[in-house]
């Protein structure tokens, strides 16, 4: 079981997940209203929103990396990589995260 609020690994899991559905958001739905309806109003307001749980997502990985005492070179940087890649929040989440969740 997830335990977003409880530990910090929980709630970069959480920010992941958030990162990750807002940028699904920005991407399938507000990129394409504003270009064939024209309607630029949900980039507007998705857009900031997805940026800041970005910066989040980083700070609290590099929070998590020093508190957990992760190795730089074997997890830290996978974790910082995937949030550059779209979608990868979703990856790092099951693939890593979820395994430390569990120990």
């Amino acid at each position: 079981m997830i335990r977003f609020f409880t530990t910090q690994l929980g709630r970069l899991r959480l920010l992941g997940l958030l990162e990750g559905v807002s940028l699904l958001l920005l991407v399938g739905i507000a990129v394409p209203m504003k270009y064939f309806a024209q309607d630029p109003a949900l980039v507007k307001a998705i857009g900031p929103v997805h940026g800041l749980l970005f910066v989040f997502f980083v700070v609290n990985t590099i929070s998590v990396g020093i508190a957990y005492k992760w190795a730089f070179r074997t997890t830290t940087w996978k974790v910082l990589l995937a949030c550059m890649i779209p979608f990868g929040t979703f990856y790092i989440d099951r693939h890593i995260l979820a395994k430390m969740e569990e120990k």
